[in-house]
C-alpha cells in the first residue's frame, strides 16, 4: 500500500498528504493541550474543597450596614426626656394620670398651685376635666327584646330610666334644692314603702329617710355650684329579671364643683364627688301593680366625698376653710376609682371619708 492510498484503494492527492503532514507537526486546532503547572496547582486546590452544592435564588443575604446615628439619637432623647422631667415634673405626671382617670392614686398627694380650680376652670386639676358634660357622660345600650318588652318597648325603658338620673342629678332646680318632680313622676306611684320614704325624706329628713339616697341637692343659702357643667361618668345595663321584667342597672359618678354662698372674693372651690347604682325594674302591668311608663326601685347605693358630715340635713353640705381641714381625719378613699365596690357612704359621722383626690 503506497503512502497516499486509503484502505479501501483510494489514493489521497498530493496536496492533502501535504497539508496533514503539516497539522501533525502544528496541532490540531481543537486538540487537548496539556494545562500549565499554574493551572493544575488550582485544579488541586479546587478538589481539596467540600462540595457546598449550588447556591439557592433566596438564601443570599447582603451584610447589614453598620448603624452607629442610632445610639446617637436615643441618648439625645433620653437627655431631653430628663431635662423636662427636672423642669416640670407636674405636667410628666398629668400627661400620664389623663390616660386613665378612673385609675387609683396614692393617698395624700396635693394638687399642685397651678392645677387648683378656678372659677372658670372649676375642672382644673381633676381627673373629671377629661369627662363628659351632663346627660352625654351617661351612656345607654343597644336595645334588644327582653322579657315581655320587645326591642322598641326597651329602648324607650332605658331612655326613661337616663332621664331619671337627669332628673335627679342634673337638674339645675334640684340640685337647688327643689323637690324632683320630674324624677318622682318616673317612679311607680304603687310602690309604698318608696312612696312613703319620699313623703318623709323632704319632711323630715333623717339616716333612714334622707332624700341624698335618691337625689342631689345644694343648699342655696349656704352651697352655689359653680358654672353650669357638672362632669358625668358610668351608663346603664340591663337583663331579664322577676316575672319577665326588664331590669335596669344605672352605675353613675357625678362630680359637682361649688363655692360658698357668700364666697364674695374667696373663690375656693370644693368638688362633691357622688356615685350611684340604682336598679330599676319595668314591669308587666300584667303581673305587677304599676302604673305604664313607671318604674319601681330594687335597690339604691351612693357613695359620696366632699359632701359633709354629721346629722342628715337633706342637702351635700361641702366642707369650707377649717370645716375642710377637719374633715381630713376620715378614711381615705380614690372616689374616681369605679372599680372598687361600694361603701354605701351617706352623711353619718362613721361613714365619712376624705377624698385622695377630687
Amino acid at each position: 500500500m503506497g503512502a497516499g492510498t486509503e484502505p479501501d484503494g483510494s489514493s489521497r492527492s498530493d496536496e492533502e498528504w501535504e497539508r496533514f503532514l503539516r497539522e501533525s507537526v502544528a496541532g490540531a486546532a481543537d486538540a487537548p493541550k496539556e494545562p500549565s503547572a499554574r493551572a493544575r496547582d488550582v485544579a488541586k486546590r479546587l478538589r481539596a474543597q467540600p462540595d457546598r452544592g449550588p447556591e439557592g435564588w433566596r438564601s443570599y443575604t447582603p451584610a447589614r450596614p453598620k448603624r452607629r446615628t442610632g445610639w446617637y439619637v436615643v441618648g439625645l432623647l433620653a437627655s431631653l426626656v430628663l431635662l423636662v422631667v427636672a423642669l416640670a415634673p407636674g405636667r410628666v405626671l398629668d400627661l400620664f394620670a389623663d390616660d386613665d382617670p378612673d385609675s387609683p392614686v396614692e393617698a395624700g398627694q396635693p394638687a399642685e398651685a397651678g392645677q387648683r380650680p378656678t372659677m372658670d376652670e372649676p375642672f382644673r386639676g381633676s381627673p373629671a376635666a377629661s369627662w363628659a358634660s351632663g346627660a352625654a357622660g351617661i351612656t345607654v345600650p343597644e336595645a334588644q327584646a327582653v322579657g315581655w318588652m320587645s326591642a322598641a318597648e326597651v329602648e324607650r325603658a332605658l331612655a326613661r330610666s337616663r332621664d331619671f338620673l337627669v332628673a335627679s342629678g342634673l337638674d339645675r332646680g334640684v340640685l337647688r334644692g327643689e323637690r324632683p318632680e320630674k324624677a318622682i313622676a318616673l317612679i311607680n306611684p304603687k310602690q309604698k314603702d318608696v312612696q312613703d320614704f319620699l313623703t318623709t325624706a323632704f319632711r323630715s329628713p333623717s339616716e333612714k329617710n334622707d332624700p341624698l339616697l335618691l337625689f342631689s341637692r345644694f343648699q342655696p343659702s349656704r352651697t352655689q355650684l359653680v358654672g353650669d357643667i357638672v362632669k358625668t361618668r358610668g351608663g346603664l345595663t340591663y337583663r331579664e329579671g322577676e316575672r319577665g321584667a326588664l331590669q335596669v342597672t344605672a352605675d353613675v359618678t357625678f362630680v359637682y364643683p361649688v363655692t360658698r354662698a357668700d364666697a364674695g372674693g374667696d373663690d375656693e372651690i370644693v368638688r362633691t364627688i357622688v356615685r350611684r347604682e340604682l336598679v330599676l325594674s319595668w314591669d308587666d302591668p300584667d303581673k305587677v301593680i304599676t302604673e305604664p311608663g313607671t318604674f319601681s326601685i330594687v335597690s339604691n347605693k351612693y357613695d359620696m366625698t366632699n359632701g359633709g358630715c354629721g346629722a342628715p340635713t337633706g342637702y351635700f353640705t361641702p366642707p369650707f376653710g377649717t370645716d375642710r381641714r377637719a374633715d381630713e381625719a376620715g378614711t381615705e378613699v380614690d372616689p374616681y376609682d369605679r372599680s372598687t365596690p361600694f361603701r354605701q357612704g351617706g352623711s353619718s359621722g362613721d361613714e365619712c371619708a376624705r377624698a385622695t383626690r377630687s
